[in-house]
């Protein structure tokens, strides 16, 4: 559901400071150049649910990849509703043998174009940056690896084993093709996500960790309501059924659930710090040694692409309430979604969110929207070392941790039946670049040739 930099578990690699990445410039591979026509066409179509739009993308991916090379056989589009998944397969030398997965989504969250500085949905290029909804979570790395799997394809590359493109078409709202589509593939030996992990760099550009999603916090939305009697606005009483709201909702944001540690997010921390930036590095050290020194979990919790890594985060988004601007409301509804930390049950976060607003009039339920309670990967070897290879090429030297993101990705419905999923993204982002779901989401046209290179050293090496 978000494309965010990753929590994480034990360090693999701590070395030498990598050199900066390129955050300007045009791609200049053929690889590149061919992914970046991809992302724009994708952003282009608005797969926003409700839309109907996913199957037009899919639709344009498969042209493509038929144009390069597959059968029309191996690429499908499964139908779901309005929406679907969307599956390439790349036959390997051994077919008996389980496939390999690399899995991604298509949908994208709303965007408001009064909003936007930029149209969400008319790719624009600008400052070293390709702007529009989607960019980045999750159509840059959809394009990277469908342009990846052409370029091999065209190479005469045959892999191991059969590898499956799976793409689903809902992971933003009700995952119902994610389901589906972990149904279909459920004799898969691997999955590689390409909407998880990826490289994080400081505000110079400066590539200092990158993360391998080998779990993810349990994501949870909760349904409040409050019902009123209502009445005629120049006759208010005791009661008012907004304010009340107001307050309760003002008490969860207010409220910072207790700090929490685990081997995963101890081992990134530790990792991490050597080459984080100066101002964030010794928080990083101070709660891996001491989870209980306040200090260091506010500074961690200041910073946006470090709050996820010490707590539990539950937050008012959506409020919906009132009939008329001169009435009293009668009813009024707010969403507040949580991230919890792995080992809370999401009927504990239900309960401390009553406790902390403390009005038995506002009912509390919670609101499925297809996602699980997670669990992790255990790591593989082959995996790590294939990520060493490829990181290495990339950036010589970065320090790599596999990771828990705060999210929750298509990868929990694999782990669910058992098949180790880990979040393998090309992109590599300043903090202030990771704009998943919100205002001007841009994904840096610096990442994009490292990006396919990366996607094929990969799968050469997974695959070999």
């Amino acid at each position: 559901m978000i494309r965010s930099r990753l929590i994480a578990a034990t360090a693999l690699l701590a070395m030498a400071s990598a050199p900066a990445l390129a955050q300007d410039g045009m791609p200049e591979t053929p690889g590149g150049k061919e992914a970046l026509e991809i992302l724009k066409e994708a952003i282009a179509v608005p797969t926003v649910k409700g839309r109907g739009q996913v199957p037009v993308l899919a639709e344009k991916l498969k042209a493509r990849l038929i144009a390069g090379g597959f059968a029309a056989s191996d690429v499908t589009f499964t139908p779901i509703g309005e929406t679907g998944y969307f599956t390439a397969r790349y036959p390997g030398r051994d077919r008996k043998a389980k496939p390999y997965l690399v899995i991604a989504h298509l949908d994208v969250v709303e965007a408001k174009a009064s909003d936007w500085q930029r149209d969400p949905f008319t790719p624009v290029i600008e400052n070293g940056y390709v702007f529009g909804r989607g960019a980045l979570d999750n159509k840059g790395d959809v394009a990277m690896v469908v342009a990846t799997m052409l370029k091999l394809k065209r190479e005469g590359w045959v892999p191991s084993r059969d590898v499956i493109l799976a793409f689903s078409g809902d992971e933003e709202t009700e995952m119902v093709t994610t389901r589906a589509m972990a149904d279909a593939l459920a004799n898969a030996e691997l999955v590689l996500n390409a909407d998880a992990g990826g490289g994080e760099l400081d505000e110079n550009g400066k590539a200092y960790v990158y993360s391998v999603q080998a779990g993810e916090k349990t994501y949870a939305d909760y349904t409040l309501k409050l019902t009123d009697p209502g009445g005629h606005s120049s006759r208010p009483g005791s009661t008012n059924a907004v304010a009340a709201m107001g307050t309760a909702l003002a008490k969860v944001w207010e409220h910072r659930f207790p700090v929490q540690i685990s081997p995963l997010t101890k081992a990134y921390l530790e990792g991490s710090a050597p080459q984080a930036p100066a101002e964030i590095a010794p928080a990083m050290r101070a709660f891996a040694a001491n989870p209980a020194d306040t200090a260091a979990a506010d500074a961690l919790s200041a910073r946006p692409e470090y709050v996820g890594v010490v707590r539990t985060t539950c937050v008012p988004t959506m409020v919906n309430g009132g009939h008329a601007p001169n009435a009293l409301p009668q009813s009024i509804t707010a969403n507040v979604n949580c991230r919890i930390f792995p080992g809370t049950p999401r009927a504990v976060v239900q309960a401390k969110l009553a406790e902390i607003i403390g009005n038995p009039q506002i009912t509390i339920t919670f609101r499925d929207n297809g996602t699980i309670e997670s669990i992790e990967s255990p790591l593989r070897a082959d995996v790590m070392a294939t990520v060493k290879k490829a990181i290495g090429a990339r950036a010589p030297g970065l320090a790599i941790v596999p990771g828990m993101s705060p999210g929750a990705t298509d990868s929990m419905h694999f782990r669910s039946k058992g098949i180790p999923a880990f979040g393998v993204s090309a992109s590599f982002l300043k903090a202030e670049d990771d704009r998943a779901h919100g205002l001007d989401e841009r994904l840096p046209l610096g990442t994009i040739d490292p990006g396919v290179k990366q996607w094929e050293t990969t799968l050469r090496t997974i695959l070999k």
